[in-house]
């Protein structure tokens, strides 16, 4: 979802299949701006390492280019954080990026879904559907989500950082 706004903005048009398994789009912050490859992983979330590298090798991005957008259970509903680097936190899409990268030093935009309730198991809560309270405020999530991408490719991740966490 974060990536579909994204490529809203840039005006890239509609993600289209590559051959790296993935779906792609390409387009610009702004013009004169930086290019950015959007790629979506046609993988199921555990495998999606093979896409992410193969995309970062096809156009040529190195590791430390690559942000990866995914939910995160360890932070409240409706918040965004950003890192680079560390641990994956139990996330084998992120444990299989670190490992086709062969690195984890690449840039996190993590999107809070919150704790799953009582004894739920976790895969099955990320999979579900948001509730009628989340689905209200999930557009502006997904704006923050965007916002914060943007904001870390045209200022850096301190900066990003200093914005999104602070309002969180």
């Amino acid at each position: 979802m974060v990536l579909d706004e994204l490529a809203s903005r840039i005006g890239g048009g509609a993600f289209k299949s590559h051959k790296t398994h993935a779906q792609v789009v390409e387009g610009r912050l702004r013009p004169g701006g930086p290019r950015l490859v959007l790629g979506k992983p046609l993988t199921f979330m555990n495998l999606s390492g093979g896409p992410v590298s193969a995309m970062a090798k096809f156009y040529g991005v190195q590791p430390d280019h690559v942000i990866a957008v995914h939910d995160e259970i360890d932070i409240p509903f409706n918040t965004v954080k950003l890192k680079i680097g560390g641990g994956e936190g139990g996330h084998n899409g992120l444990r299989d990026i670190s490992k086709a990268l062969g690195t984890k030093d690449y840039y996190r935009i993590r999107v809070g879904v919150g704790r799953p309730p009582g004894r739920m198991d976790t895969a099955d809560y990320v999979l579900k559907d948001f509730g009628a309270a989340e689905k209200k405020d999930l557009p502006f999530l997904i704006d923050d989500a965007a916002d914060a991408i943007e904001l870390l490719i045209e200022e850096g991740l301190l900066a990003a950082q200093q914005k999104f966490h602070s309002s969180n």
